[in-house]
């Protein structure tokens, strides 16, 4: 039987032969495609995922494109109302109606009117509202389980090969909770850029400490979109 990433690359070539050179993404700004390419060259078809804030199926997601390649994982949204478009297009996947935290628990998210935006933090949430004129729709009570208790009942005893990470002011808070020497995943892909009124994606800044916290656990950055961030397990691609 032909494998699947033998297919892709037959019909890649035959795209490429028809003058067809266009690749699909479903990233903001093509993460996916760099971190398929990195997956490549590990020689991994079918990498596993964890997609914490995952908020649409298809739209803006960095784990849709493994999932029409025929790798599955588990999605954690906690906006209840999102979570709804993931039991319908990503049937095959885990998805979760919970939050990522730093202790097992409950919380109060704070839903806003940029649903993108929607966190944990309440400073982040009155930063969006004096900054950047979103408002805050509503706070609910939100089951939350650290990356410890997810990745442990549902990845049999191992861990993801894939991290994408979106959880509007808490992905340092919820990496730094990551045990590095019993979770190596492959590879991360984190929201680093901080959103203000006057911060676009073309000049926002940076959460600096999140790079030194990857670096420090031997990850190397790979790449950075000025939006999200790629980190690669340094044994990872050194042995690839």
């Amino acid at each position: 039987m032909m494998s699947s990433m033998f297919r892709r690359r037959l019909i890649n070539l035959i795209k490429r032969k028809a003058g067809i050179y266009a690749k699909k993404s479903y990233s903001q700004c093509g993460e996916d495609l760099i971190i398929r390419y990195i997956f490549d060259v590990l020689r991994i078809e079918r990498p596993s995922y964890l997609d914490i804030g995952a908020h649409h199926p298809f739209f803006l997601n960095n784990t849709a494109l493994f999932y029409e390649q025929g790798s599955r994982g588990v999605n954690v949204e906690a906006d209840p109302q999102l979570i709804h478009r993931f039991y319908k297009e990503r049937k095959q996947d885990v998805n979760l109606n919970i939050g990522m935290a730093t202790e097992s628990g409950h919380m109060d998210f704070y839903v806003m009117s940029a649903r993108t935006l929607s966190t944990f933090s309440s400073e982040e949430a009155a930063r969006y509202e004096q900054e950047g004129g979103h408002k805050i729709e509503s706070v609910i009570p939100v089951q939350v389980q650290t990356f410890a208790d997810v990745v442990n009942l549902n990845f049999d005893g191992g861990c993801p090969d894939f991290v994408s990470l979106d959880v509007e002011g808490l992905d340092y808070e919820i990496l730094k909770s990551v045990d590095f020497n019993k979770y190596r995943p492959h590879v991360f892909c984190v929201e680093t850029i901080i959103f203000t009124k006057n911060r676009t994606s073309k000049d926002g800044g940076s959460h600096d400490e999140i790079d030194d916290l990857m670096l420090e656990n031997d990850y190397i950055k790979y790449a950075n979109t000025n939006i999200n961030t790629i980190y690669v397990n340094k044994s990872s691609w050194m042995g690839s």
